[in-house]
């Protein structure tokens, strides 16, 4: 019946026989045990006979005493009605021995589904933000930083030119490269003449299929480590938002923040999702500052800009400012694996207000991100109710994605959050291509390239730094990580030299201009690839 089993009713049937089967023949073994042990109780009772002078006792006393005397020890056997399995007991012995007495339970986690409206600061609010606080100071205080947005507006065009030229080229090849050509089924008088040795006498026409919508979403650190790159980070970015707004591309951009307000008209925000046992913790004073978007006109978005190139230049001190910067516009902490989590319902709202096919999402920082901990439900005496408090991520942690059935550990090290949570991203949102714009300093630039590549791809990316002070990694959870050299960021410039120059300085400033575009121009390209 085993070996003929194939459906499950079958193999049912074949384990009741079985044990029917087993336990017969364990009751046939107990009933011929208990004949042997009355016949050896019967064979000792007949064979003792009286000795004089002694005591004879009766059977039943003398049975008693046999089975009392047959055992070797104090322990009596008791034996059991049902068949033993032993292949279970010893695999249940066996995992015994695997048990952790002193390990922790595996918690599975979940990320909370936040609502925007209570993290996000909107475009509108800002831009509200910006006009008053600028109108209440004298417009001497902005001549010169203004003045320098205005140059470096004028410098940055090449380059954004330059984007533009690449994105139209790689577009144009990409929609040829999909092109079709089909009959129209209208004769082609020009090849009537050739009717005797040419069967295709049709018109043809090419079918070049429509582009993708294409949309960018930036997230830009707001730290306190970015004083001194801040306004470079920003040049870098204006040119994307530069292109994006020629080729009529649409943008987001959010810099995260711990220092914006959180309590409106005399009263504390709510928090952005229901705290519950088994999620991520999110903290009530993260927001997503909506400095820039694509939904504003020029004017206004150059009025914005130049907002933010003040805030950048008071931070940097490159000069003297004499101007405030609006309340909330303080660089904080690093809540970057908050905008992250945050990503889950950015992303899918910009692609449906936008009807777009393909996003790109840009992260630009220069350091590590926050650890994130747990909700996690507490018991302690003398409460007889449990209260809701906090865990820590350790490495009996796993996040859980019930859309893609996915899990992923935590390794206990605080750096591990941010890899986890976008390797979750890039499995949710497979048509979303993640960038990240690391800013480094000369001095962390070999152990973050050791981070994240292995011993072969460790010496070539050396070299690569050495020489151009820009790399890309592609073994990241990013689809592709640039890291780009703070200092070559601030000397970025164009060839300019003074009329006075002798023909060394010349020649220094004009190898120095070519490197750094040289630079630039490598960075771009590998962009251009992934947004095309």
């Amino acid at each position: 019946m085993i070996d003929t089993a194939d459906t499950f009713t079958e193999v049912l049937e074949a384990a009741e026989a079985l044990y029917k089967y087993c336990k017969q023949a364990l009751e046939d073994k107990k009933e011929e045990k208990e004949e042997e042990e009355e016949e050896e109780v019967k064979s000792h009772v007949d064979g003792n006979e009286p000795q004089a002078g002694g005591e004879t006792g009766s059977d039943e006393d003398k049975t008693q005493e046999i089975k009392n005397n047959s055992g070797d020890s104090d322990e009596i056997e008791v034996e059991s009605d049902e068949p033993e399995t032993k292949t279970a007991d010893s695999l249940e012995e066996a995992l015994k021995d695997l048990v952790q007495n002193f390990g922790s339970e595996n918690a599975y986690l979940e990320l909370p589904k936040v609502n925007l409206k209570d993290i996000i600061i909107t475009n509108d609010w800002i831009n509200q933000e910006y006009e008053r606080v600028w109108s209440d100071q004298s417009p001497d205080y902005f001549e010169k930083v203004d003045a320098e947005f205005a140059k470096f507006k004028k410098q940055a065009q090449k380059e954004v030119n330059y984007l533009v030229k690449e994105f139209e080229c790689r577009k144009t090849a990409d929609a040829y490269s999909r092109s079709s050509t089909a009959r129209t089924g209208v004769l082609s008088t020009s090849k009537l003449h050739t009717y005797k040795y040419n069967e295709d006498l049709f018109k043809k026409v090419t079918i070049i299929p429509d582009g993708k919508n294409h949309g960018l979403v930036f997230i830009l650190d707001w730290s306190g480590s970015m004083t001194d790159v801040l306004l470079d980070t920003c040049k870098q970015m204006f040119n994307l938002l530069w292109f994006c707004k020629k080729v009529n591309i649409p943008f987001e951009v959010y810099a995260f923040t711990n220092e914006y307000p959180i309590f409106k008209d005399g009263k504390f925000r709510p928090h952005s999702y229901e705290k519950k046992d088994g999620l991520i913790s999110i903290p009530e004073w993260f927001s997503l500052m909506n400095i820039f978007t694509s939904k504003t006109n020029a004017k206004t978005l150059e009025f914005q800009m130049r907002s933010i190139f003040r805030i950048a230049h008071y931070y940097s001190r490159s000069f003297y400012v004499p101007y405030q910067i609006p309340v909330g516009m303080g660089l904080s902490g690093t809540p970057l694996n908050e905008s992250l989590v945050a990503l889950h319902q950015i992303i899918p709202q910009f692609k449906q207000e936008n009807k777009l096919q393909k996003v790109q999402c840009i992260i630009l920082t220069d350091g590590e991100a926050h650890p994130l901990k747990r909700h996690k439900e507490v018991r302690r005496q003398p409460d007889t109710e449990p209260y809701l408090g906090y865990g820590q991520l350790g490495d009996w942690c796993y996040l859980r994605d019930r859309q893609t059935g996915m899990t992923y550990r935590f390794t206990g090290h605080w750096l591990n959050i941010t890899d986890v949570l976008l390797r979750d991203l890039r499995d949710k949102f497979t048509d979303v291509n993640f960038i990240g714009i690391r800013v480094l300093a000369p001095r962390d630039a070999n152990s973050f390239i050791r981070r994240y590549s292995g011993v072969d791809d460790w010496v070539k990316l050396q070299k690569v730094w050495k020489k151009e002070r820009a790399f890309a990694i592609k073994t990241s959870p990013y689809h592709r990580y640039f890291g780009i050299s703070s200092s070559a960021m601030s000397s970025d410039s164009d060839f300019d030299v003074d009329d006075d120059a002798t023909k060394s300085q010349i020649k220094r400033a004009f190898v120095n201009s070519l490197k750094s575009k040289k630079m630039n121009k490598k960075i771009l390209n590998e962009f251009m690839d992934l947004v095309v």
